[in-house]
C-alpha cells in the first residue's frame, strides 16, 4: 500500500509534492492550535480578576478569537479539498500497480473485483488519514510538550510538585498504558472485519447472478440469499459484541483523562497559587498532548480497517504473483463480454 506510490518514480511527484502540501497545512492548523491555547490563558484570567480589566479587553479577546476561527476554518478546508485530490492519486496508484498483476493470473481468489475496486479505494483513504493524524499527532506534540513541561510547575500535588515535567509525564504514561489495554481488546477486529468482507463479496457475487430475471425468479436463488445473509448477520453480531467492549473501553479512557489535569491544578487555583487562565492553559495542552499520544485510541476503527485491508490485499497479491499466467490468449473474445462492458470499449 506504501510502495506502491512513495518508491515508484512515475509518482514521486505526486507522494512526495503532495505530501509536503499537506504538511504546509498541517503547520498551519498546530500554529492556529497554539494561538488558541494562549488566547485562552489571556482570555480566562479577565474573568480571575475583572477588576483590573476593561469591557474592551474583553471585546478585543472576542475579536482575536473570530481572527483565529476564520483563519482555522481556512486552513482547514484547504487541508480536506487537497487531501481527497491526494488520496484519489493514491488509489490510482495502487490500481496501476495490482490491474496488470491481476490480468495475467489464472488465480481465481475470491473476491478479486471487490479488492481491486473497494479495498483498494478503503486503503487510500485510510491509510492517507491515519497518516494525516498521525503527523498531526507529532506536530502537536512538539508544540505543546513544552508548554505543559513549563505548566508543570504549577502542580501542588505532594507527590509530584517536586518531579519537573510531571504533567508530561502523566500524560505519556497514561496515554502508553491505554494503547496496551485497546490492543488487547480490540486484537479480534481486524479478523472479525476480514470475514466479513469475504462473506459480502460472495453476497454480492450471487446479487449479480440474480440480474439475469431467469435466475432470481427461481427458489433456490433465494434461498442462497438468505443463507448467505445468515452468515453476515452472525459476523455482524460478534462485530458488535467486540466492538462494545471496545467502545466501553475507549469512552472510559477519554472521560476520566479529561479531569486529570484539574486533579493536579486545582488546589493551586483555589490556594491562590495560579489564577483560572493558568488551569484552563494547562487543561488546553494536556488534552492536546494526552489526545495525540492517543491517537490511535481515538481512532481504532481506522486502525482495524488498515489492518484488515493490508491482510486481504497481501492476500491477494501473494495469490496472484504465485500463479502468473503462461499463456497470453492471442484474441480478445468481445462476444463474451456483456453489452453495458462492451459499450464502455467503444
Amino acid at each position: 500500500m506504501i510502495t506502491a506510490f512513495f518508491w515508484k518514480r512515475e509518482w514521486m511527484l505526486h507522494a512526495y509534492g503532495g505530501a509536503l502540501v499537506l504538511f504546509g497545512c498541517l503547520y498551519g492548523q498546530i500554529r492556529l492550535a497554539v494561538m488558541m491555547n494562549e488566547w485562552n490563558k489571556s482570555f480566562f484570567d479577565l474573568f480571575g480578576n475583572p477588576s483590573n480589566h476593561t469591557i474592551d479587553e474583553f471585546f478585543q479577546g472576542i475579536l482575536e478569537y473570530v481572527v483565529i476561527i476564520i483563519l482555522r476554518v481556512f486552513v482547514d478546508v484547504t487541508a480536506t479539498s487537497f487531501t481527497r485530490f491526494y488520496s484519489f492519486q493514491w488509489r490510482k496508484s495502487l490500481t496501476s500497480y495490482y490491474l496488470p498483476l491481476w490480468r495475467m493470473t489464472d488465480s481465481l481468489i475470491e473476491g478479486a473485483s471487490q479488492r481491486i475496486q473497494e479495498d483498494i479505494s478503503r486503503a487510500s483513504k485510510a491509510v492517507e488519514s491515519i497518516a494525516w493524524v498521525v503527523a498531526s499527532a507529532i506536530m502537536t506534540l512538539v508544540a505543546f510538550t513544552p508548554i505543559l513541561w513549563s505548566l508543570s510547575r504549577d502542580v501542588r500535588i505532594p507527590a509530584l510538585e517536586d518531579i519537573p515535567g510531571s504533567l508530561v509525564w502523566i500524560a505519556i504514561l497514561t496515554s502508553v498504558a491505554g494503547i496496551v489495554i485497546s490492543w488487547i481488546i480490540g486484537t479480534k477486529l481486524p479478523e472479525i472485519d476480514v470475514e466479513g468482507q469475504k462473506i459480502e463479496a460472495n453476497f454480492r457475487k450471487v446479487l449479480v447472478h440474480g440480474e439475469k430475471p431467469s435466475t432470481r425468479v427461481r427458489d433456490e436463488f433465494e434461498r442462497a440469499l438468505w443463507k448467505i445473509f445468515a452468515g453476515l448477520r452472525a459476523n455482524n453480531m460478534r462485530m458488535i459484541l467486540h466492538s462494545s467492549y471496545f467502545d466501553a473501553w475507549k469512552y472510559s479512557y477519554i472521560r476520566g483523562t479529561y479531569i486529570v489535569p484539574f486533579l493536579l491544578m486545582g488546589p493551586g487555583v483555589l490556594t491562590g497559587v495560579i489564577t483560572i487562565g493558568d488551569l484552563m492553559q494547562a487543561r488546553d495542552a494536556f488534552a492536546q498532548v494526552t489526545d495525540n499520544l492517543s491517537v490511535f485510541i481515538h481512532n481504532w476503527n481506522m486502525v482495524t480497517e488498515i489492518r484488515s485491508i493490508r491482510w486481504r490485499l497481501l492476500e491477494f497479491e501473494k495469490e496472484i504473483i504465485a500463479n502468473p499466467r503462461t499463456e497470453v490468449p492471442e484474441t480478445f473474445e468481445t462476444e463474451e463480454l456483456p453489452e453495458d462492458v462492451l459499450e464502455n470499449l467503444k
